[in-house]
């Protein structure tokens, strides 16, 4: 005989026939009722705010008259930032760097040699960070990011001689190993940028740019590592590997500093840190005040001595340097400020908008409550 089961009030499920011994000895079934707690029968307390104007208005308001002096203050403190451009991409015949980016490809064994002259309107006080920017560089292509083996970079012994597949096809060349492998490094960006004062006298005087701190410190001390350990003879550490395709000199050859030179070189490290979006700047060098009593970069004439390395016709990129202070909130940035003054007067604009329809038509609706 066949089974037959039914439910009683409680959920239970019983079952009664012939076929009721093989259900665990005649008993019932197993119960799928959650069990009565408050947190399976969703009895937790609970808040359900009810929106009033008593409530909704004074938060509108309460945003606005925040977030609106706190974006005029950011807007003010980003236009306080003093900053110059330079495009010396040499696209234009009349640009001084026009040669250059005409002649110019990876493959040239000679540099090319550019100045451009420009003018500062008003001195640059406290420390200058000189950048340098590309555009139309997509260094968050996916292949793009992972072709690299960050534990060659750290000084891995094995992995200098047998690098990761990820840099394919920057892994291997004339059957040696290539260190630093992959593509960020063999794209690594290598013109030599230079700046002179032109004195009201006649003389050209160089600007002395610092070469170091321009790195993350985790970057500098944790990520990146020579192979041997440090204080070890470089060129002994990467024998019998060799430079990148694109690379004039190997990367023992990159600084004659020690501290400065192989893995741990910053402007290595500083290109290697990819960039988000496709147009982006990266810290070039430092220029370090040394007279309190005298601006970092007077007003003047000035000129940009550039040794042109790094061909973006390719890829129809453009190349500038950019001269820039900072503040306690960075670079010069006034996207931050706009947005709170935009959310702010939005906030401030509807709570004006929702009080005179509250004025308007609340009267009339408590009235019509009164009467009923």
């Amino acid at each position: 005989m066949l089974a037959s089961s039914y439910k009683d009030e409680d959920g239970h499920i019983s079952v009664s026939g012939s076929g009721a011994a093989a259900a665990a000895g005649g008993g019932s079934l197993r119960n799928k009722k959650p069990e009565n707690t408050a947190f399976k029968q969703q009895r937790l307390p609970a808040w359900q705010p009810i929106l009033t104007a008593g409530t909704v208005l004074p938060a509108f308001f309460i945003i606005g008259l925040i977030f609106i002096p706190i974006g005029i203050g950011l807007y003010v403190t980003s236009n306080n930032i003093k900053e110059i451009e330079i495009d010396y991409t040499g696209v234009d015949m009349s640009s001084p760097c026009f040669n250059c980016s005409q002649n110019f490809s990876w493959n040239s064994t000679k540099s090319c040699t550019c100045s451009i002259p420009f003018q500062l309107d008003q001195p640059y006080e406290s420390n200058v960070f000189m950048y340098y920017g590309l555009s139309n560089f997509y260094q968050n292509h996916r292949r793009y990011v992972k072709s690299r083996d960050d534990s060659q970079l750290n000084g891995n012994e094995e992995s200098l001689r047998s690098p990761s597949k990820e840099c394919e096809p920057y892994a291997m060349h004339d059957n040696k190993p290539i260190a630093p492998c992959g593509a960020i490094a063999n794209s690594m960006f290598n013109d030599t940028l230079e700046l002179f004062y032109n004195d009201p006298n006649g003389t050209k005087v160089q600007v002395p740019l610092t070469a170091t701190e321009i790195a993350w410190w985790t970057d500098k001390h944790v990520k990146f590592r020579n192979p041997g350990g440090e204080g070890s003879d470089l060129a002994a550490a990467f024998q019998g590997t060799t430079k990148p395709v694109n690379w004039r000199r190997p990367v023992y050859e990159l600084d004659s500093d020690p501290n400065n030179n192989g893995f741990i070189n910053e402007d290595f490290i500083v290109w290697m840190r990819t960039a988000a979006l496709p147009t982006f700047r990266k810290l070039y060098r430092i220029i370090q005040r040394r007279n309190n009593l005298l601006p970092t970069l007077p007003r003047g004439n000035y000129t940009l001595e550039v040794v042109y390395n790094y061909p973006v016709r390719s890829f129809e990129g453009r190349k500038r340097m950019i001269l820039s202070t900072i503040s306690w909130m960075g670079g010069k940035n006034p996207f931050l400020g706009i947005a709170y003054i935009t959310v702010g007067s939005i906030c401030f604009l509807l709570g004006i908008v929702l009080l005179i329809i509250h004025h308007k038509y609340g009267n009339r609706n408590n009235g019509a409550d009164v009467s009923h």
